[in-house]
């Protein structure tokens, strides 16, 4: 879809409402595969409540979860010197208007900002010599994200340890994050730039294929078997535990081995616009080619 032109308020205000309101196509396929093939009838039922509700709140244009989340947004590209309070008024105006329910709030007192902004919007950005700027923004539901983990293993673990680890934050994890859900595992790095990875790999497609074969081989077998482990949807039990595992990698301290993981529930909501220099904007919740 193809926008002429627009203010970057009005682009961050487009996104998250197509992001609150209507799966990415890749996800609602996934989901629609896991309800063929489910072999148990309670975890039937829950994937058809799940389309039912995704349907309906594309159709009204309405959030599909009371837990709008935290609008995290990635910049790319040409950064303007202005864009974070063009985010920040984007994200005002969409709390207001779609509405989203208001969840950023001080961390110590509690009090809630009434605007999705608070002390200031999430953003990771990462400037590119290229024509145009691109934002994606990937609200993240406390459900979730309140099951996030990080490990600091030793460099002599190897990739049995790294997919253990894994396995067992999902497997522990529960029924909180509303499985099915998307496994966002991010290796290497730093700490704090290994939770951002995992974070990134939330963004990747479900029918994408991960560009590192060692990577792709581990997406797969944590794949088989966390859908093994019967946990199923919402934890109820049933084949269907993750719709998806998407892992991005990087160098690390070779005295160091982070592994962190992040999850996103089965409404993995995530969009993108790309603006380019003659001020035309492009959409997609998949990725561009």
């Amino acid at each position: 879809m193809i926008i002429l032109p627009e203010s970057w308020e009005d682009v961050v205000v487009r996104l998250l409402r197509m992001s609150e309101t209507r799966l990415p196509d890749d996800v609602s396929w996934a989901l629609e595969a896991a309800a063929a093939w489910e072999g148990g009838d309670i975890a039937r039922s829950q994937l058809g409540a799940i389309l039912d509700n995704s349907s309906k709140a594309e159709f009204v244009s309405r959030p599909m979860c009371q837990d709008t989340g935290l609008p995290v947004f990635f910049v790319k590209g040409r950064i303007p010197v202005d864009i974070e309070d063009s985010i920040a008024a984007g994200v005002r105006k969409a709390t207001k208007d779609i509405p989203l329910r208001p969840n950023a709030v001080d961390p110590l007192s509690r009090e809630n900002s009434g605007d999705n902004v608070g002390s200031g919007v999430l953003v990771h950005y990462r400037p590119m010599d290229v024509p145009y700027t691109e934002i994606t923004v990937l609200p993240k539901g406390a459900g979730s994200e309140n099951m996030s983990r990080l490990a600091m293993l030793t460099p002599s673990d190897g990739e049995d340890i790294i997919k253990d680890f894994v396995v067992r934050t999902v497997l522990q994890s529960g029924g909180r994050p509303c499985p099915p859900t998307i496994v966002g595992v991010g290796i290497g790095g730093t700490a704090d730039a290994c939770m951002a990875l995992a974070k990134e790999a939330l963004l990747m497609p479900l029918d994408s294929r991960n560009p590192d074969e060692r990577l792709r081989k581990m997406e797969e077998d944590l794949f088989i078997k966390l859908n093994s482990s019967g946990l199923g949807p919402m934890g109820l039990g049933g084949d269907t535990t993750v719709l998806g595992v998407r892992i991005k990698m990087a160098s690390c301290h070779t005295a160091s081995m982070p592994v962190a993981v992040n999850l996103n529930c089965w409404a993995a909501r995530r969009a993108t616009a790309r603006m380019h220099i003659d001020g035309s904007v492009r959409y997609t919740q998949g990725a561009f080619e």
